[in-house]
């Protein structure tokens, strides 16, 4: 099966925890359905989202997405095929930003939607290697 990887950047409409939660619990469960692996990246200014599995599955997922008001200024940065997984055993894996990451200031002068597609993937292939338990602060 070929996979697909996907990687977009929204800025939250409403964020809070409950919010939050609500996004992972609905995307863990249908993402368990359809063969869908990936994270997210959030705060209160900033999502970014990888999205790894069937095209098909992937494309309609992200349809979801665009469709969802809790998200905002929808980014597509990346979108193609790929040979593996990164995060092949998390339907959703949810990670705050890390320090080497955008600061409030950046996101909001824009960095979040100037970054390049290789940039956004380095920033997950580095959280791929961060056990969850051990987050960098």
């Amino acid at each position: 099966m070929r996979l697909c990887q996907l990687i977009y950047t929204s800025r939250p409409f409403g964020f809070n925890a409950p919010m939050l939660d609500d996004i992972l619990t609905t995307a863990r469960a249908l993402n368990a359905q359809h063969g869908i692996t990936g994270a997210l990246i959030c705060r209160a200014d900033m999502f970014m989202q990888m999205l790894e599995g069937p095209r098909a599955a992937v494309t309609e997922t992200f349809g979801r997405i665009l469709a969802d008001d809790r998200h905002i200024d929808v980014a597509l940065l990346h979108v193609g095929d790929t040979p593996e997984r990164i995060f092949p055993d998390w339907t959703m894996r949810d990670d705050p930003p890390q320090s080497w990451m955008w600061n409030q200031a950046e996101v909001r002068e824009g960095a979040m939607q100037e970054a390049s597609a290789a940039a956004a993937y380095s920033v997950f292939r580095r959280l791929s290697r961060i056990p969850p338990e051990r987050r960098a602060v």
